[in-house]
């Protein structure tokens, strides 16, 4: 069997494989996921289950199959599987069980609006999924999350998220910065896990997704972009905009905090998952949706399309073998690249 540790990607760490609202009561969801087809679905009393998609007899996905209560039938021969992964019910012969009969369980925790999947072979933690609370704080139409499929390998959206120095040129007006964000060097710091940039500037007129909930809608106002990565591909954005003399944080802004995670599909594929939440209109539903879709049909057609290009472009995931020419404005994405190589090569190290 082919497991997740002999490929190329950090495995003890926690992934998204969902948004919570992809996985219905009944049904059984089916993901690829660090090159592992994996079915997830819900127990009777809502709980989240993940198991390989993939019968241990005939090796037919058993997303196919239905549902028994809380097991999960083959459709090939009947085989049965409780959430453990464990085979409960052999309909043929004398009705023996193999010891073999066991699909490969994976730790599921819901958390913050998403499914988080652990694939290595070390104990799952839930202590180390990064704290994103602030998406759930606050009221319901104040949070809205999306999803989308990408023909391109996870690091480049990494590198899209920490290098924001393409807003002024990828972007519509919608987000524009005037021109003021390409000239700087952001703001760097970093911990043992984070990498973390931070701009500051002002502008006129504000962004326009904020301008509207100023005092003064066509005046200048002081911004700030921070963000802050976490190995494998989770990267936690907050954006504000201010006409008071108070802090450049969320607190004293109109603003918003945003969550980019990616999982890889393939080393060609990526999933996207996304939440964000802002401060202002947090009770208006409809304006909740407006502006999600905005969000995700921004990426949809702009980055996304470039990203694809890119990855088909390079023809390999080591960046830095192609030798690219790099600018000020990469350090963030540079860093972050590094940091995730060392990670990877330490936890593949034989022991």
């Amino acid at each position: 069997m082919t497991t997740t540790q002999n490929l190329p990607y950090l495995s003890n760490i926690w992934y998204v494989a969902a948004l919570s609202t992809e996985v219905d009561d009944e049904a059984l969801f089916s993901r690829t996921l660090l090159d592992t087809s994996v079915m997830i679905y819900r127990r009777q009393d809502g709980t989240p289950v993940a198991l390989r998609d993939r019968c241990p007899h005939r090796f037919v996905p058993l997303s196919q199959g239905k549902r028994d209560g809380d097991s999960v039938v083959c459709p090939y021969h009947g085989l049965s599987f409780d959430c453990s992964g464990k085979c409960n019910h052999n309909p043929h012969g004398n009705q023996h069980i193999p010891e073999a009969a066991v699909v490969q369980s994976f730790p599921l925790v819901e958390r913050y609006g998403f499914l988080w999947i652990w694939m290595g072979n070390q104990p799952a933690n839930p202590d180390l999924i990064p704290d994103y609370g602030p998406l759930v704080d606050g009221h319901p139409n104040g949070v809205g999350y999306t999803y989308m499929r990408r023909e391109c390998n996870y690091e480049l959206i990494n590198d899209n998220v920490m290098d924001l120095s393409h807003i002024d040129h990828l972007h519509g007006e919608i987000i524009t910065t005037r021109g003021k964000l390409s000239p700087q060097v952001p703001q760097l710091s970093e911990t043992a896990d984070t990498v973390s940039a931070r701009w500051e500037w002002e502008q006129t007129p504000p962004m326009l997704i904020f301008n509207q909930f100023l005092p003064a809608p066509e005046a200048s106002a002081r911004h700030f972009i921070g963000i802050t990565w976490s190995a494998p591909a989770n990267i936690q954005l907050t954006v504000g905009a201010t006409q008071n003399n108070d802090s450049l944080d969320l607190h004293h802004c109109v603003g918003q905090y945003d969550l980019h995670t990616c999982t890889p599909e393939t080393l060609n594929s990526t999933h996207y998952f996304f939440g964000t939440r802002r401060n202002h209109l947090e009770d208006d539903a409809e304006f909740n949706a407006m502006k999600t879709k905005a969000m995700h049909d921004a990426f949809e057609t702009e980055d996304g399309p470039v990203l694809d290009a890119v990855h088909q472009q390079m023809g390999t995931t080591d960046l830095f073998s192609l030798k690219p020419v790099l600018l000020p404005s990469d350090i963030a994405a540079v860093k972050v690249r590094r940091k995730l190589a060392e990670q990877i090569t330490l936890e593949h190290q034989p022991l």
